[in-house]
């Protein structure tokens, strides 16, 4: 029963990347959905848990680690809610519950890409997310809290040939993304409600072929939830989450359309943790070498500036060979920078495959 509800969930979940407007579909119209709102002020621990009245939402980690000999290791985590029809005035539980769910998980060394995906009907257990204590899950794979707060995770996943048990602790505050959480994604004003917790210490353990590797380093949460993201016209997205070395955080997506154009947005986020919201223009983002990927050419090497802070930046892929094979394919994986400031951080990119 399961192997054969697998692929049916991902038909499902992603029915509209067929006929898609803008990349996957999340262009298309959200009548019926839930409204991202510029009014609506982020609460928590309420918004640590789901929101179904939206068409999609994730719980998305990201890891910069390294083991014992100080080789660099990438560690990903993400739940995704998908809801396959607009809420009702009574919605159906057990099988029939308009939620889907998918995680993804996936450890990046320089010569290797490990990946592992899932998927969960809502309403019948085998995933979710609740508070009271917080904890989000999807089978065995799962995030965890001692209290309703995300100060202090356990985070465990496993695929065929990995996995791993992390403890991520808080060492700064949760951080805004936009205007107080509205963060916008094009000229046209799509937009979603977006918050991170980029200032985890992570320490655990990375098993690789029936082989544990103590691992240390860091972490960084995001959240967001949205109807319609993206307008028809954009295609894809290049994502980086940059640690930078006085303990500052940079965000920055470049959202790219069919035109050529781009809307290129961000956050600076100090080491106290206060976010400095970035309009589209502030920064520079650009590729600067590209690598055959998974039937693709993604940019594995770019140039990133914020001539505003003197930033200017190299940022290369530890892996290039980072893809995603999963039910809907991306390129995800760490990336270290040199230029005005030396460092580490992750990267995502959409869109980039020929078919």
């Amino acid at each position: 029963m399961r192997a054969r509800l697998l692929p049916m969930l991902a038909g499902v979940l992603f029915a509209a990347a067929a006929h898609a407007q803008g990349y996957a579909g999340l262009g298309t119209d959200a009548e019926g959905y839930g409204v991202v709102s510029p009014d609506y002020r982020l609460t928590f621990p309420r918004d640590h848990q789901p929101h179904p009245e939206f068409r999609i939402e994730w719980w998305y980690v990201t890891a910069n680690l390294s083991g014992p000999d100080g080789a660099p290791l990438g560690l990903q985590w993400t739940l995704f809610r998908q809801a396959v029809r607009p809420p009702g005035d009574t919605d159906a539980d057990g099988w029939a519950s308009p939620q889907v769910w998918m995680g993804h998980a996936a450890v990046t060394t320089a010569r290797e890409h490990r990946v592992a995906e899932t998927f969960a009907r809502g309403g019948v257990g085998q995933a979710g997310v609740t508070a009271g204590p917080f904890e989000a899950w999807i089978d065995d794979w799962a995030m965890t809290a001692a209290d309703d707060s995300l100060d202090r995770l356990r985070l465990r996943a496993r695929g065929a040939d990995f996995s791993y048990d992390l403890t991520l602790r808080a060492e700064g505050p949760l951080v805004p993304q936009g205007q107080d959480g509205y963060s916008v994604k094009s000229a046209a004003g799509q937009a979603s409600h977006y918050y991170s917790q980029p200032f985890y210490s992570a320490r655990g353990t990375v098993t690789l072929d029936g082989r544990g590797i103590d691992v240390s380093g860091r972490a960084w949460l995001d959240r967001e939830w949205s109807s319609q993201p993206l307008t028809g016209a954009q295609t894809g997205w290049d994502w980086f989450a940059l640690h930078l070395p006085d303990g500052a955080k940079l965000m920055a997506y470049r959202l790219r359309s069919a035109d050529g154009s781009a809307y290129v947005p961000g956050t600076w986020i100090a080491a106290d943790g206060t976010p400095t919201p970035l309009a589209d223009g502030v920064l520079e983002i650009e590729p600067l070498a590209w690598h055959r990927a998974e039937g693709g050419e993604i940019p594995v090497r770019w140039r990133v500036r914020y001539p505003d802070r003197g930033l200017d930046l190299t940022v290369a892929a530890l892996n290039p060979d980072s893809f995603m094979t999963t039910a809907f394919p991306y390129w995800e994986g760490p990336v270290s920078y040199t230029g005005t400031h030396r460092g580490e951080g992750y990267l995502e990119m959409t869109g980039y495959r020929d078919d």
